[in-house]
């Protein structure tokens, strides 16, 4: 499931801000954890409570950056969380390319500003029935932080390279979505055409068994006649 970058970012605040933290994630990549140089962290103590949005964003290392690109794309091919790697705008392009290419590979994603085209995507990709339909949520947390337009930009300048994934991930969402109505309609159609041809031949078998039945009471009709 993907999001909007700037609701998921101020998603992301919120949750920490009320003391979550990923201690336990081991953040492995060719078969090891990153090291405190590569992977520096945002705060001192058990965890960032409190936190605000300005020292959220203020933050480098933030994993909240970019988090769905990051999460998406081989981490590997830009060796692992060491910057120094290779030049920043070569690893930004790299890892924004392998994002969207592990993306159009997955038999299914979704994006939570569509709930129900995503659960109509599910059901028929995995050929499921959910029992309830999805239910579109559009007063969240992060729709509800009041924040200026400057404030705003700041964050897309932040996840630049989630906001691309995500046009790109919306484009993709939509032409599977227009081409799965498109099958539905066409196999419906076959489905209805095929109906029709089957009560086609149930009434011309049925036509001459009529024809032979009346032909057998006018000729019964016509002895008794002649017995009269």
């Amino acid at each position: 499931m993907l999001r909007d970058p700037v609701s998921r970012y101020l998603s992301e605040w919120k949750h920490v801000q009320r003391g979550a933290t990923w201690k336990t994630s081991l953040h492995m990549c060719d078969g090891r954890s990153p090291t405190p140089d590569e992977l520096p962290t945002c705060y001192e103590g058990d965890d960032w409570s409190g936190v605000s949005l300005q020292e959220f964003m203020d933050c480098s290392y933030n994993l909240a950056s970019n988090r769905q690109v990051r999460m998406l794309a081989d981490l590997s091919l830009v060796g692992c969380y060491n910057l120094t790697f290779m030049n920043e705008s070569e690893r930004n392009m790299i890892l924004l390319q392998s994002a969207k290419n592990n993306l159009k590979n997955m038999a299914f994603f979704g994006l939570t500003e569509f709930q129900r085209k995503t659960q109509y995507l599910f059901e028929r990709t995995f050929n499921l029935k959910f029992i309830s339909p999805f239910t579109q949520f559009n007063v969240t947390r992060a729709s509800n932080v009041d924040m200026g337009e400057d404030v705003r930009q700041r964050i897309e300048e932040l996840n630049f390279l989630d906001m691309q994934l995500y046009e790109y991930a919306k484009d993709l969402f939509l032409q599977r979505f227009q081409y799965s109505k498109q099958e539905e309609h066409q196999k419906n159609r076959l489905k209805r055409r095929e109906e029709r041809r089957l009560l086609r031949e149930q009434r011309a078998h049925q036509w001459p068994r009529e024809e032979a039945a009346e032909v057998a009471v006018t000729e019964d009709y016509n002895s008794q006649v002649a017995r009269w």
